[in-house]
């Protein structure tokens, strides 16, 4: 084993990461089958994984998990088109295995990792509400000292996580999240395409609004720029373009 991948906490083993996807859903604001976003998954695996990071993949509820069908590159849409790495992740049988299952939020043990990443896609957004583990041991991670992490809709997990004081998690940091500019974005494209109507958005609410609402410092790149933030151990990603951004600012903190 490289000594660069040597962990300060665990000598002798090389950094874990668990990261958390959301379970299969329907969206309480479209009615549509959400689920977790490829990127957010494959492209912080992939810069984890080059680091020498060992990761497991969560669910709140454990089991098979379903990505938003325009994160997949083979998607008609061709949104996710140039998505390579997604594309070689879900191409590698071993890896793609890894969504169909994963382990529950409870079997996350804090002992044994180093960092908590969250992804996004839709699915966030409707049913971390009730994620109840995942809120306790967001904070958990957070309290210990230990990397606590979430991406694009992700960050959803900071409407809900608070602190062993009772404190929002959010309250007085510096954090990032789908912004408000880039769901104007989305709810036009949805509107232009006649998939709803114009009074109908696609989320039910909004990350950058809740997080202001709860007294975080909220900031963002512009429409669709890779853009992570760190405020002491809470990492936070903007959208589903920063993965690497937000991996790789874990991978500073946590040191290769």
């Amino acid at each position: 084993m490289s000594l660069k991948n040597v962990n300060p906490v665990h000598p002798h083993q090389p950094k874990r990461v668990a990261i958390v996807l959301s379970n299969p859903a329907v969206s309480t604001s479209t009615g549509w089958p959400v689920g977790f976003w490829w990127s957010e998954l494959t492209h912080p695996y992939y810069e984890f994984t080059e680091a020498g990071y060992d990761v497991e993949v969560f669910s709140p509820d454990g089991g098979k998990c379903e990505p938003d069908a325009m994160s997949d590159p083979r998607d008609p849409s061709d949104y996710s088109a140039s998505d390579l790495i997604s594309m070689g992740f879900i191409a590698t049988p071993k890896l793609a295995d890894l969504i169909n299952h994963t382990r529950s939020v409870a079997d996350i043990d804090l002992a044994k990792f180093d960092a908590l990443v969250v992804a996004g896609g839709q699915a966030p957004m409707s049913t971390f509400e009730k994620a109840t583990a995942l809120h306790a041991k967001f904070g958990q991670f957070y309290e210990a000292g230990k990397i606590a992490c979430a991406l694009c809709h992700g960050t959803a997990i900071l409407r809900y996580a608070k602190l062993s004081n009772g404190e929002f998690l959010a309250k007085g940091k510096t954090v990032t999240g789908f912004a408000n500019v880039e769901e104007d974005f989305a709810d036009q494209a949805v509107w232009d395409m006649k998939l709803l109507p114009r009074d109908q958005h696609v989320m039910p609410w909004r990350i950058e609004d809740e997080m202001k609402r709860l007294g975080a410092n909220y900031i963002q790149a512009g429409l669709w720029k890779g853009f992570a933030v760190r405020d002491g151990n809470l990492i936070t990603g903007q959208q589903n373009f920063s993965g690497a951004e937000t991996a790789k600012a874990v991978i500073e903190a946590l040191g290769r």
